[in-house]
């Protein structure tokens, strides 16, 4: 069953076999858990983060700093192997980003990484996001290993697909 959720005029549909969580901090309006793919040994999250009308900074820092949160195992610079685009969505303006590595950052409540990395070894996927709404930005933040996320793609296509303003 897919339930909708309102987030201060942001709403959106949750995918089947998504679990909702109780925002483990005050910085954060939503969190989900995705179940780990089979030979994972953590599950991925996705946090939606809401700051009010001002936001916490612009697209590009933001964009940045979650790319500085993922290292190559080769030593590259992960700006070089990121994703970035931007597309409509219903009506509203959506920047998406899309990064693999080591998983070396916390997030934006300051607590210990998604899957449980502070500087770790597993390969992970980071897919963020920034969708601008007339209420402010709103910020979308999934992390996981590079496999358990991989597994959630489509239902994370259909979630960003789902994002209305009302």
């Amino acid at each position: 069953m897919l339930f909708a959720i309102l987030a201060a005029a942001l709403s959106f549909v949750t995918p089947p076999g998504w679990h909702q969580a109780k925002p483990s901090s005050s910085m954060r309006f939503a969190e989900f858990t995705l179940p780990k793919a089979a030979g994972d040994a953590d599950d991925a999250q996705l946090i939606v983060y809401y700051f009010g009308k001002e936001g916490a900074g612009s697209i590009d820092d933001n964009m940045e700093r979650w790319i500085g949160q993922m290292h190559q195992p080769d030593g590259k610079p992960s700006k070089d192997v990121a994703k970035r685009e931007t597309r409509t969505v219903n009506g509203l303006s959506v920047t998406l980003l899309d990064v693999s590595g080591i998983y070396a950052g916390g997030d934006m409540g300051g607590g210990a990484g998604a899957h449980g990395s502070g500087g770790g070894t597993v390969l992970a996927r980071m897919r963020a996001g920034v969708v601008q709404t007339p209420n402010g930005p709103y910020f979308l933040k999934l992390t996981g290993p590079a496999k358990t996320v991989a597994k959630w793609d489509q239902a994370f296509a259909q979630f960003i697909a789902s994002l209305k303003f009302q």
